[in-house]
């Protein structure tokens, strides 16, 4: 029977034993964190509030309930957003604008006393349509397209300087898509084709004007001819233009002779003669 009572207090030791290492376990489990690689804490303590230093990679000591980490990623996160703005002359047009963005590790209490961990989604697509809004208003809706690297630079540095004044780093900024309205799409078109009309217009135009000057050129020449011609027939006579009837006459004898269609009719006395009769035979009958 003396056995019995030793047993009982040597599991009760044992219980006790046990509930203090896990008492002891836990305490220890919640006095440590991790903060992992790309990431960094900010430590809110209940009297002191946010404290200023920032947490780097590792494992740390909290105080439990008196302390509690808050954790962020600083690796650099893309955002795209899109933004209908009206340019210069009135004309509505949709970009899409693509960010990299990382938050300024030494303000990360900062950002966490005035933003929070969700900071990124509260702040970029306000600046952004703040921004792309009042540099795309400075332009006419064709200079987006002509000017676009001069546009895209004028977006990144006015992008840059106000993300800072909320302690985010952008590491790069883009438009990456711009389209315009169906009217102005219309507009572009109709402007085209009237281009296009107006250079055919042009080129026949110069055409009809370089057909004028070559008929001059060839009235001119013909002038200068029959001048030419006059002056040699008053100094020489007609013989020339005799020469040049023979010439012409023996061109179309040749042309005629050609054609097997043709026949030749003697002119004067001969001119009654009839083709494949004897003369002297009909006159003996």
């Amino acid at each position: 029977m003396a056995g019995g009572p030793a047993a009982v207090s040597f599991l009760t030791n044992i219980a006790k034993a046990a509930a203090g290492l896990g008492a002891a376990a836990s305490l220890l489990s919640a006095s440590l964190y991790t903060v992992d690689g790309g990431e960094r804490a900010v430590v809110f303590d209940r009297f002191r509030g946010v404290l200023p230093d920032t947490v780097g990679e590792g494992t740390h000591f909290i105080v439990p309930w008196l302390q509690k980490p808050y954790i962020f990623d600083i690796r650099t996160r893309p955002h795209n957003f899109s933004s209908n703005s009206g340019t210069k002359d009135l004309q509505m047009v949709n970009l899409t604008l693509r960010l990299l963005s990382r938050p300024d590790v030494v303000n990360l209490p900062t950002i966490f006393t005035s933003l929070g961990l969700e900071y990124d989604d509260k702040v970029l697509p306000s600046i952004g349509n703040e921004v792309l809004k009042a540099v795309v208003a400075q332009f006419n809706a064709d200079q987006l397209l002509t000017d676009r690297p001069h546009v895209s630079a004028l977006v990144r540095d006015s992008l840059i300087k106000r993300a800072r004044e909320f302690n985010i780093i952008l590491d790069d900024v883009a438009i990456t898509h711009l389209s315009y309205g169906a009217d102005f799409s219309q507009a572009v078109e109709k402007k085209q084709v009237a281009q296009q009309e107006a250079e055919r217009s042009k080129f026949l135009v110069a055409k009809a004007e370089q057909e004028r000057r070559a008929a001059i050129v060839r009235a001119e020449g013909e002038s200068e001819s029959a001048r030419l011609i006059s002056e040699a027939t008053a100094i020489a006579g007609t013989g020339l233009i005799e020469l040049r009837r023979i010439e012409a006459a023996k061109e179309i004898a040749a042309e005629l002779a050609r054609s097997p269609n043709i026949a030749y009719i003697p002119s004067g006395d001969n001119g009654n003669m009839l083709l494949g009769l004897n003369a002297a035979g009909m006159g003996g009958r």
